[in-house]
């Protein structure tokens, strides 16, 4: 949906007025100030201890910021139901390692090329089929055999598959590689090759099966009506003992945002996946809602599409990075509690190195102007396309009003937020893109965000020294060898400015006091299982 209507239009005049005012009072090139308000509070869920004793029984109703795509997980979507429905083989931890969780053992006796996977004994599938080592390598070899899968990057790494014995699956790989694990525990939406799914449902549905998918996570899927509500049921066979607790969860899809946080206000859903900074803020601002919250690395950044002008001349994008005035976007649109990102790593990781820091283009205004001009007079043509969700039109106003002020003229096109990740940004048709790149672990978001051919690498940024280095820091074991190579791709990304950061990533969770028993990662993927509700 192109954004052209006069009442849009105005609107943008509006919105660069107040924001030219604001570049006015704060100084142009004033950043944004850290805020004291936002802090990582229950990033990764709730403390059991401080919960009390679980209640069994009850149900949850949740709203999602978009409608899913699939269950299928060789189709990149994000669907927050994903795992109630498949339990993953293993679990990130709060430290970015993998640890057993499905399976019950991941180990290597070469440094990383031979891995062998041990399973828990009679786990089967809600449908009654077992999940034993044959239907681990069914669901990989899916993902090898899918170039479109977020996952077949890594997969296709795998040169043998085989099951050793009903419950041992054992994974050569054409070169050693420490972080493999990690693979088996993370979000369908980044490539999970830790989510198995039934083969006897594979074999039913076919293409199908990311309606109809059949798992061993906590709860089955009894229902569907798109753009209106999910239903799923407890699993009366699932292997952790004594869960689900819930009875029942009811996904809603309230991609307004508005909509999604009046919801919980009026205590019309329990829980909501908070995507944007407002919630985040005003949540943290209800002392009755309860918040789970860590800005991990990454933030919301703008990728400069690298293969096409203006873009693929790297005057025009430290211009872009020179002109964007964070203080201005802190207090226009982010309630002044924008917590500013120059870099992939928050300085708190030890991932970061302050060498990247120094190489971020200050900004500037007048030497952006004055970039923009030598592009001009070399023949170029400064004109931008700006691909934005639609709750992202306020900030796609503001850039555009930003961009303006250094003779860069923006058309913003709007797009439904469901479609966006999975086919507008990845055709390549723009100029800059706005998306929201948080990640718990380097790897391999990191690779997927940078390195040639990465899933979310939607501006086709490719430095072939990055690509080294990335795939140094995945394959070591040696964990000072990874953070030296991760410290080199940090700089050299900001030297080569692939990337315009504006924000840390405020991808949040918020719930009513009553929902207990939440475990989740930074980027909001949530454990079912253990949830519960304290109701009379």
């Amino acid at each position: 949906m192109r954004w052209r209507s006069r009442g849009r239009r105005v609107a943008a005049a509006v919105v660069s007025a107040i924001l030219l005012g604001l570049l006015a009072a704060c100084g142009a090139a004033q950043p944004a100030q850290q805020t004291t308000e936002l802090r990582a509070v229950n990033a990764f869920g709730d403390d059991p201890a401080a919960d009390g004793p679980p209640k069994r029984g009850g149900s949850l109703t949740l709203a999602t910021d978009r409608e899913a795509v699939s269950f299928d997980p060789v189709v990149q979507n994000t669907n927050q139901a994903a795992f109630a429905v498949y339990d993953s083989l293993m679990r990130l931890t709060p430290d970015g390692t993998a640890e057993p969780y499905l399976a019950r053992s991941m180990d290597t006796g070469d440094g990383g090329r031979t891995w062998r996977m041990g399973l828990r004994p009679g786990v089967r599938f809600s449908d009654g089929t077992p999940l034993d080592a044959d239907a681990v390598v069914t669901n990989v070899r899916r993902h090898i055999d899918t170039p479109s899968s977020p996952a077949n990057r890594f997969a296709k790494r795998i040169t043998g598959l085989r099951a050793v014995d009903p419950s041992t699956v054992e994974f050569v790989l054409d070169s050693p590689l420490g972080s493999f694990p990690v693979l088996f525990g993370q979000s369908t939406f980044f490539g999970a090759l830790g989510v198995v799914v039934s083969p006897a449902a594979i074999a039913t549905y076919g293409a199908d099966v990311g309606r109809h998918p059949v798992g061993a996570g906590p709860f089955r899927l009894v229902e569907w009506t798109r753009d209106s509500r999910m239903v799923l049921e407890r699993n009366p066979t699932y292997w952790r003992q004594g869960q689900p607790y819930l009875d029942r969860l009811e996904f809603r899809p309230l991609p307004d945002n508005e909509s999604r946080y009046a919801s919980i206000q009026n205590r019309d859903v329990d829980l909501i996946f908070g995507a944007y900074n407002q919630e985040l803020v005003r949540a943290f601002r209800d002392p009755g809602l309860k918040v789970y919250y860590g800005p991990g690395n990454g933030g919301e950044v703008l990728h400069f599409n690298t293969t096409r002008p203006p873009f693929d001349d790297r005057r025009m994008r430290e211009a872009v990075v020179r002109a964007i005035n964070l203080g201005g976007l802190s207090a226009s649109l982010y309630s002044g509690n924008l917590v500013p990102a120059s870099s992939l790593f928050d300085e708190e990781s030890p991932l970061h190195t302050d060498t990247a820091t120094r190489e971020w283009p200050a900004p500037d205004p007048g030497r952006a102007r004055q970039l923009v001009d030598e592009y001009r007079a070399g023949g170029g043509d400064p004109t931008v396309v700006l691909t934005l969700t639609q709750p992202r039109r306020q900030l796609g106003e503001a850039i555009q009003a930003q961009l303006a002020a250094v003779g860069i003229t923006v058309e913003v096109r709007l797009y439904d937020l469901a479609q966006y990740s999975s086919q507008v940004v990845q055709s390549g048709q723009f100029g800059l893109a706005s998306n929201v790149a948080s990640f718990d672990n380097a790897f391999p978001y990191v690779g997927n965000l940078v390195r040639t051919g990465g899933n979310v690498n939607y501006g086709d940024y490719s430095n072939p020294q990055v690509d080294a280095l990335v795939d140094r820091a995945a394959g070591t074991s040696d964990p000072a060898e990874r953070t030296r190579a991760y410290q080199e791709v940090e700089r050299l990304v900001n030297a080569d400015l692939p990337l315009a950061w504006i924000s840390r990533g405020y991808l949040a969770t918020v719930a009513v006091p009553q929902v207990r028993g939440v475990q989740r990662y930074l980027s909001r993927d949530m454990f079912y299982g253990s949830m519960w509700v304290d109701r009379p």
